[in-house]
């Protein structure tokens, strides 16, 4: 191998090199941005004041320089901001939303503040073919569609539509949906309690109506919680697309094992 070649052998390999070091340490400070975010959303920093970085860096035996890339991870997260004379302060909070109970949000949050719903629209339209197969109604029935802006003292938390069948859904007109959860209605318009729901969860960039009513960037990435809900006797009532802002929520759950 000639000496040329050998330099820019020896060139890129040290390219190589500083690469894995940058990616390494990339990883790093996903890691420990990942566990300082746990203890942000668990209240971990009481006094909404993090550790200066040097015991952060001691603590997670992490270098002065990972620590710093996660704390940059976590403010542009809009968890945490960096105060002159203060340190590093937790900035935002996140609410958490079971996922291992059937509930509505203002029983779900009902420690945390108070739930306030905007009526967007409400009214019967022709239930699109996987409503109507979802409500087990025929294609092309009427169903209730109802559309809520939900907000958690004040801050837009969550933008509902929900679809009913509309023999209970007629009740459902004349009822304070600005103030009461629909499935608290629901069960006392069936007579039964609910039973049961079919869920799915993802991530989804706003579209711009979402992103405009949630005042969310838009493109932003944000929760959709799609949620079937049945009576106890096994009748599906419910049909529900739920796009949470992703930086005012997280998603919780106590799983069993069982094979």
């Amino acid at each position: 191998m000639s000496t040329d070649r050998i330099r820019d052998h020896a060139g890129q390999g040290a390219t190589t090199v500083a690469a894995h070091r940058r990616r390494l340490r990339a990883d790093r400070a996903r890691q420990l941005a990942d566990l300082l975010r746990h203890q942000i959303l668990t209240g971990g920093f009481p006094d909404g004041t993090l550790p200066h970085e040097a015991a952060i860096g001691d603590d997670y035996r992490a270098s002065r320089n990972t620590v710093r890339q996660a704390l940059d991870l976590l403010r542009a997260e809009g968890l945490v901001e960096r105060l002159p004379g203060v340190g590093t302060v937790v900035v935002a909070r996140k609410y958490p939303h079971g996922l291992d109970r059937l509930m509505g949000l203002a029983e779900t949050l009902r420690e945390h503040g108070q739930v306030s719903n905007e009526v967007r629209t409400v009214g019967p339209v022709a239930a699109p073919a996987p409503v109507a197969e979802r409500l087990c109604v025929q294609p092309g029935a009427d169903v209730l569609y109802i559309e809520r802006l939900r907000r958690l003292d004040g801050l837009p938390l969550s933008l509902d539509l929900t679809y009913i069948p509309l023999d209970i859904g007629m009740a459902l007109l004349g009822a304070d949906l600005e103030n009461t959860d629909v499935f608290r209605l629901l069960e006392t318009i069936a007579g039964q309690p609910l039973g049961h729901a079919e869920i799915t969860l993802e991530a989804v960039n706003a579209d711009a109506h979402s992103a405009a009513v949630l005042q969310a960037p838009r493109g932003a990435a944000v929760l959709m919680l799609e949620r079937l809900t049945h009576l106890a006797d096994g009748r599906p009532v419910d049909l529900e697309f739920i796009r949470f802002r992703g930086d005012r929520i997280t998603m919780s759950g106590l799983l069993h094992r069982t094979l």
